[in-house]
């Protein structure tokens, strides 16, 4: 009997012995490593410091979250940071505090993936790390289903936008929209310029240590824990609001909210959302997701920034001036509606033009309003110390509260005399084709002749939306009675109407006064004249009908005139231009005439063209007077009879050689493809119709000023416009008179 019960024992301990080195070996290989941090929860508990934290934690229903594997950085307020929290609300303790409230306060705290101090200011691109370029992470807080009312007033249920919107998307299943958290170290704030005067902009209250996030100072940095990170702070931070979320509550605001809500802002049924939140919170309600316009900068309630995915809001966000209510009432009397009895007669896009000159798709720091660029390219044109009365580091950007509106180029340009005058809308049509961006810039100056609607329907030229679907082609031109000039539609009229709209566009100068006689250039390349009040191009010539200027108005680049007529261009030949100059007996430009009408080579007379000048094409014409084109005879440059100094003319040579010296003489005073004035614009060696025996141009040299041109030929002799006989407008040219000939090197 003791034998058996010795080797029972002897089994048994042998039994143990190799169990109990299986399990050293198996927690050796498996168990939790010497050393190894415990989890964020333990580690606060262990601190001590923390019991306010730690009962919001649990509250909230973190704890099995922040006790557990993972990968975060978590912002931890203190025990002395709640207790302030806590006079500030109101409240006791934590007690004091609903589930939610504990919620938002602990998840906004949460960020996703671990990140010392040392990485914190850095950029997750899809290519690598980018130094200092960060000052946001994405936490685990989140807005899910709320409470809304749609534009009818109708009460539902609102899921926002997670996308901006670009006209297909703007919403993604399974992306929660989670919220970021600012935060602001050294090595950022360095790298974009900016000091300690730029975070109290923000949080006066608060000192900048190199290390906040938010208006919180980190106190403690870098604990591991074996989920991640820790990082002490000394304020409690809830989740903050997006722009959407803050405008809601700020009724100072509500009138610029209203612009969005009432115009931009739509609402779509979100099936998936619809069935989520029915399966959670039951009930049959659906889901609507709010939606901004595809026109807008950003969507207000989007959180992921700019990027349909990654983590490019990390080192952006969105910027958003919103005026108050007095200011934007005062703004919209006098400047939107000046020509419009309501915001809803006005088309859309003026109000969705004026609220994206408030927003921007960077962050505007204080320091840098200047130097930071909206939607629509233009400086944030505020006092940070005079204008600004609220400014919020918001979830999804920075918030400011002003006191006056963007000044924004589109209403305060020459544009905005058209746009906001719904008798102009067939000009604001044309001139968005090309010339928007250029005549709303502030920073150049024009000159802009105003043509309204009726001007161009009395023109013969009509909207008609029949013609084509393409907007940019629904023009109609009907000619007036007795023109030679065809009917046409689509793109053809366009074609027109935009070189019309270009004779009305003077760049780079302002007119003051079209009382005493001058000239500009217009945006075409083509020039108009002005004189007595009255302005013209060479279709008026033709016609013999001037606008007559009846008002101006002034804006920040430039003068608008209103007329009675629009300026229309020439369809004729140039030479039937110098045919009616030249036909006098007793005219000045007569003998260049009798030369040009007498040469074979160089007219012909049933279609008006001279050779080598193509119809429609830039020149300008240099014509000798009388006694010019006699020196020329004399000189033997001209063909002529007699003997110097008596000699005459001879306009119809037999001798080839000498019709070959007339057609070249023509053709060396017409500049090639361009048109010179006396504007004081243009001068230099301009190269002219005539090339020589190795097919290069021959050029002339063009002095220019307003008191007229002075012209420098290939043998450096002058000759000079003679004022008050220059400047005839034709088709795409200008003909002056000259006191001296041009004589070429051949």
């Amino acid at each position: 009997m003791n034998k058996w019960i010795f080797k029972s024992v002897a089994v048994c301990l042998a039994v143990f012995l190799f169990t109990a080195c299986r399990k050293q070996s198996w927690d050796e290989f498996y168990g939790r490593p010497e050393g190894l941090a415990k989890p964020i929860y333990s580690i606060l508990q262990e601190k001590g410091g923390f019991s306010h934290l730690l009962a919001a934690i649990d509250k909230a229903g973190y704890k099995n979250t922040l006790d557990a594997a993972g990968y975060w950085t978590f912002f931890a307020p203190t025990n002395a940071a709640f207790e302030s929290y806590f006079a500030e609300k109101g409240v006791s303790g934590v007690d004091g505090l609903s589930v939610e409230e504990c919620r938002n306060i602990v998840t906004y705290c949460l960020v996703y993936y671990a990140y010392k101090k040392e990485r914190i200011g850095d950029f997750q691109s899809a290519s690598g790390w980018v130094k200092d370029q960060a000052f946001r992470r994405r936490t685990a807080n989140y807005t899910g289903v709320y409470d809304a009312t749609d534009k009818d007033g109708k009460a539902i249920k609102a899921i926002a936008s997670n996308r901006n919107n670009n006209g297909t998307t703007f919403y993604v299943d399974n992306d929660n929209n989670y919220k970021y958290i600012p935060y602001f170290v050294d090595n950022f704030m360095s790298a974009k310029n900016l000091s300690a005067s730029d975070y109290q902009y923000f949080y006066p209250g608060s000192n900048y240590t190199g290390f906040n996030v938010a208006n919180a100072a980190v106190t403690e940095q870098d604990i591991n824990a074996e989920n991640g990170v820790i990082h002490v702070i000394d304020k409690v931070i809830e989740a903050l609001p997006s722009i959407d979320q803050y405008l809601n509550t700020a009724d100072q605001y509500s009138l610029f909210k209203s612009l969005y809500e009432k115009y931009l802002v739509s609402f779509s049924l979100n099936p998936t959302m619809t069935k989520n939140n029915q399966l959670v919170n039951g009930g049959s309600d659906p889901v609507y997701t709010k939606i901004y316009d595809p026109a807008l900068a950003f969507s207000l309630n989007n959180e992921s920034y700019l990027s349909a995915s990654g983590n490019e809001a990390q080192q952006g966000a969105y910027s958003i001036f919103a005026p108050t209510n007095n200011v934007l009432q005062a703004y919209i009397d006098t400047v939107l509606l000046e020509h419009f009895t309501s915001l809803e007669q006005m088309p859309p896009s003026i109000i969705s033009d004026f609220l994206n000159a408030h927003m921007w798709q960077v962050p505007v720091w204080p320091s840098q309003f200047k130097t930071t660029f909206n939607f629509v390219n233009e400086e944030a044109r505020f006092d940070p110390a005079t204008n600004i009365i609220d400014k919020k580091m918001l979830s999804n950007g920075i918030f400011y509260g002003t006191n006056k509106v963007q000044d924004a180029n589109i209403f305060t340009s020459v544009y905005g005399k058209a746009y906001l005058d719904p008798e102009y809308t067939m000009m604001i049509s044309l001139l968005n084709l090309e010339l928007r961006p250029s005549i709303s810039n502030i920073y150049n100056n024009y000159t802009m002749f105003m043509i309204s609607n009726k001007m161009f329907n009395d023109a013969g030229y009509f909207v008609d939306q029949s013609i084509s679907t393409n907007v940019n082609d629904q023009w109609r031109y009907i000619p007036p009675p007795g023109s030679s000039i065809p009917a046409s539609t689509g793109s053809t009229t366009r074609a027109r109407l935009q070189r019309i709209l270009n004779l009305h566009v003077v760049p780079s100068k302002i007119l003051t006064d079209l009382n005493t006689p001058g000239i500009a250039m217009t945006y075409g390349g083509e020039y108009m004249r002005y004189v007595n009040n009255t302005s013209f191009t060479a279709g008026n010539v033709d016609s013999n009908n001037v606008a007559t200027i009846e008002n101006f108005k002034v804006a920040k680049n430039g003068r608008v005139y209103y007329a009675d007529r629009i300026m229309e261009f020439s369809d004729e030949a140039l030479g039937l231009d110098i045919e009616r100059l030249g036909t006098p007996a007793s005219s000045e430009f007569n003998y260049f005439w009798q030369y040009l009408r007498n040469s074979t080579a160089a007219w012909n007379n049933s279609t008006k063209l001279i050779a080598g000048v193509a119809n429609g094409s830039f020149y300008t014409v240099f014509i000798p007077d009388n006694a010019a084109i006699l020196q020329a005879v004399n000189d033997g440059i001209l063909p002529g009879t007699g003997t110097a100094p008596n000699k005459v003319p001879n306009f119809n040579p037999s001798n080839a050689a000498e019709r070959e010296s007339v057609l070249r003489f023509i053709q060396y005073h017409f500049l090639d493809k361009r048109t010179v004035a006396n504007d004081g614009v243009e001068s230099g060696a301009f190269p002219t119709v005539l090339k020589n025996n190795l097919g290069e141009a021959t050029t002339i040299f063009v002095n220019n000023s307003v008191s007229g041109l002075t012209l420098t030929d290939m043998n450096g002799r002058t000759a000079h416009t003679i004022t008050a006989s220059s400047n005839h407008l034709a088709n795409r040219a200008v003909i002056h008179l000259v006191d001296n000939y041009l004589r070429y090197i051949y």
